[in-house]
């Protein structure tokens, strides 16, 4: 039987991680938030965790929440029935009731109207959905992952998203690094993601020189690994058989900032006396739980940490949060 986690290429432990929490929840029905900026590989995870779930046979079907008309929304997601509004000449299912006894994957969920928020709320804590027209409530069994690069507790706040829908969310969250924290795992994709575009295009693989590779684990990659996949189908397209050197790269993944310290920004003045740096690091874990109210995803977001790894600071330094 192949891994579902595959897919996803990489040996950080920050990912290593996120996998091995998904591996668990997989095998659950448990609703998933994902997290995580764009391009990180959000689709791919949910896709892997349905593969690896019970629903594996049935089907996994995404939906770009962004994408949706605002007027169309509540029936693309719900169905309508015929003469529910101008233009439903037909009753239409809901894609809720096209994935039941599959998977949603409500990708950019933050985009949601307040409007649709609650019945997706609704359908969370009952399994009960009500199409447009209809006076009547279905049950089906549809799994749902949701994902987002928003910060949702800061929507919350704003108002745009509703605080009960996303306690109801938040309950297995799942945040995928950015690839600038994955630095020793660009190496790897280069290799893998050029050898699939060359078999792609049936082209002879090009080559990285050591200096070349050098150079792109310094570049911040703020597209992260779908940067570097279509970085790597250019190469392939542009650079068949060739050698890759710094001098076929892009302006702005040469002109990056040395790693010399001096050439870093400081934002934080080393005083003369020195530090303790546990005691540094135990004051700020405690600062990130009080901005967050508690809400450990999101102190760890304020760290640049993964939530494990907070978890695990914490319980080093005795913290409760």
């Amino acid at each position: 039987m192949s891994d579902a986690f595959a897919h996803l290429l990489g040996h950080s432990a920050l990912l290593a991680t996120v996998i091995r929490a998904a591996r668990i929840v997989a095998l659950t029905d448990a609703t998933v938030l994902i997290l995580g900026e764009s391009g990180t590989g959000k689709e791919l995870l949910a896709r892997a965790i349905h593969q690896h779930s019970l629903r594996a046979k049935q089907a996994f079907i995404p939906v770009n929440c962004a994408a949706l008309p605002n007027t169309l929304a509540e029936s693309l997601l719900f169905g309508h029935r015929k003469g529910a509004f101008t233009g439903a000449v037909d009753t239409q299912q809901g894609l809720l009731q096209a994935a039941d006894k599959g998977t949603l994957f409500l990708d950019e969920l933050g985009e949601l109207s307040l409007e649709i928020q609650s019945k997706l709320l609704r359908f969370l804590e009952t399994g009960e959905i009500q199409c447009v027209g209809n006076t009547q409530f279905e049950q089906i069994n549809t799994r749902i992952i949701a994902a987002t690069n928003q910060n949702l507790a800061e929507a919350v706040q704003a108002g745009r998203f509703r605080q009960d829908l996303f306690y109801r969310l938040n309950i297995v969250p799942l945040e995928l690094p950015p690839l600038r924290q994955r630095v020793d795992d660009v190496e790897l994709l280069l290799n893998t993601l050029t050898q699939q575009m060359s078999k792609k295009y049936n082209t002879a693989s090009p080559n990285y020189t050591k200096t070349t590779i050098k150079q792109l684990k310094r570049y911040t990659w703020p597209g992260n690994v779908r940067e570097l996949r279509n970085f790597c189908e250019r190469m392939v397209i542009f650079h068949t058989g060739e050698e890759i050197t710094p001098q076929c790269l892009p302006p702005e993944m040469v002109n990056t900032p040395t790693e010399s310290l001096l050439d870093t920004p400081i934002v934080f003045q080393l005083p003369e006396q020195g530090i303790q740096l546990e005691e540094v690091e135990r004051v700020f874990i405690q600062q990130a739980l009080l901005k967050s109210a508690g809400n450990r995803s999101q102190a760890a977001r304020l760290l640049g940490l993964s939530r494990d790894t907070l978890l695990y600071r914490m319980k080093k330094y005795a913290l409760d949060g």
